[in-house]
């Protein structure tokens, strides 16, 4: 069960994506897709390693000033 989805309803999805979209236009969406996905992630890590806000860090500056 993926998202509280089971099997037909997961088909179901698929099924109303590849008539929108069309087979032609699957590769790109799957690739913007996961492009997004990854920028995310590697956003969030980013974030997790500062250690800091940005916000914090502008105050600091203008507090030692």
């Amino acid at each position: 069960m993926i998202l509280g989805l089971g099997g037909p309803e997961l088909l179901v999805v698929l099924v109303v994506v590849l008539v929108i979209f069309g087979p032609k236009n699957l590769p790109k969406l799957g690739s913007a897709l996961g492009k997004t996905v990854k920028n995310v992630r590697e956003g969030m890590e980013g974030e997790e390693e500062d250690g800091e806000k940005p916000e914090d860090k502008t105050e600091d500056e203008s507090a030692s000033e």
